[in-house]
């Protein structure tokens, strides 16, 4: 029996796919789970169409991502932070304010969880950093830690 799945389903599929199955499976599990829908014609199509729509608004996730690492690519941006004596920081430089530089910089959203930095930045000095922007999809920025005008 063809059924489509209405969610992921480990070992079998995920949602959107259409599979066949052992009638039982299908009647007495997936359908009174709500996991699956008996796969009829018009609900065939309908799965065709959502999956092309689905299609096109992850390519126009993907050029969006290309244009903004575009526009990250190459950009040198200053933080300004407190430091002590030769150069160490009072605190550090996280991945959020980074991103809220960056978001700052280029007039678009730039989550935290998007700079790749492997620890915080403790010292003044210029350091390049990975902003993942996209799956696939990559960035290298400058940034530089300077003291603020308080220190």
């Amino acid at each position: 029996m063809k059924v489509i799945l209405a969610k992921d389903v480990k070992g079998l599929g995920a949602k959107g796919d259409v599979v066949e199955v052992s009638e039982g499976y299908a009647r007495n599990y997936l359908v009174p789970r709500g996991l699956a829908t008996v796969a009829t014609s018009n609900r065939l199509q309908e799965a065709e169409r959502q999956r092309v729509m689905q299609a096109r608004r992850l390519e126009r996730a993907k050029l969006q991502a290309r244009e903004l690492a575009e526009r990250l690519t190459g950009l040198h941006i200053q933080i300004e932070a407190k430091a002590g004596e030769g150069g160490r920081l009072f605190g550090s430089v996280t991945n959020k304010q980074v991103a809220d530089a960056l978001s700052q910089a280029t007039g678009s959203t730039i989550d935290r969880r998007q700079v790749e930095l492997e620890e915080p930045i403790k010292n003044l000095g210029s350091y390049a950093i990975t902003v993942r922007v996209g799956p696939e999809i990559t960035a290298r920025v400058v940034v530089e830690v300077v003291p603020s005008a308080r220190s």
